[in-house]
């Protein structure tokens, strides 16, 4: 437990010096979101006369929903990482020596806590631009984050945990492409959940990406029902720590494998 603080600062460090040394990814990572929001914001604008929306400004739905999607498509390839520390031989030579098992996951979510920051910062901003109105104001704004941060934890050590178990990029993929999209979509992200299916009403209420949306969009609005946005927090918490056990016990699982 010691060394977990020390070690895990120096690995944090690590992977975002490595993510700084790639400008191109930078950029598109800032970039990515934005599209969503621009294009989603205007193909779907008029969504919000369906039942169940009860009016109002589709950018202000939405824009919780594309901050809570950026976390999928971001921490989905978080194992990655992991893959080409595989490949180069580095993740045999951490794992030989006294490094923390722990630190080395808690400093992959924390670096991936950095990218969904920025980038929710710069979805909030674009969709200010756009007319988007939050009315839960800064506390509202730095829940949406926590939610989105224990979302991104959760993912972040799935990711990790299978890429020490699949070992290729091509399989981590398909794996995060597999389970990104229908959660994204079995989620309220972009659709009320009153104005789906009954089926997928049932699916989303055990939804942990709609648990982070509901959460972050309660926390937006006038009146927040905290006791709701508390339970939601509550339960990505609770399978970001069971995610994290999970993964960081594959690290054994690997190394009988070498």
């Amino acid at each position: 437990m010691t060394t977990l603080v020390p070690h895990s600062g120096y690995l944090t460090q690590r992977l975002l010096r490595a993510t700084l040394r790639q400008p191109a990814f930078v950029v598109i990572m800032l970039i990515q979101p934005m599209i969503w929001l621009l294009l989603f914001g205007q193909l779907f604008k008029r969504i919000v006369e369906l039942p169940g929306f009860g009016g109002g400004s589709y950018i202000d739905y939405l824009t919780p929903g594309v901050v809570i999607m950026t976390v999928l498509f971001t921490s989905g390839w978080s194992g990655m990482a992991f893959i080409d520390d595989m490949d180069r031989g580095v993740m045999d030579r951490m794992l030989s020596s006294p490094v923390s098992r722990g630190a080395m996951m808690l400093a992959s979510v924390l670096n991936q806590a950095f990218s969904i920051v920025v980038q929710g910062v710069v979805v909030v901003l674009v969709g200010l631009v756009l007319g988007a109105e939050f009315a839960g104001g800064i506390v509202g704004i730095l829940v949406m984050f926590l939610a989105a941060v224990l979302l991104a934890a959760a993912f972040s050590c799935l990711s990790n945990g299978m890429a020490l178990l699949v070992r290729t990029q091509e399989s981590l993929i398909g794996f995060s492409t597999m389970l990104t999209l229908p959660l994204s979509f079995l989620s309220s992200a972009m659709i009320a959940r009153e104005a789906a299916p009954d089926w997928i009403q049932t699916v989303s209420s055990y939804n942990p990406v709609d648990w982070a949306v509901v959460a972050a969009r309660a926390a937006l609005s006038a009146d927040p029902d905290w006791s709701a946005v508390f339970v939601r927090l509550g339960g990505l918490f609770v399978v970001a720590v069971v995610t994290g056990f999970i993964a960081t016990r594959a690290f054994r699982t690997y190394q009988r494998s070498l």
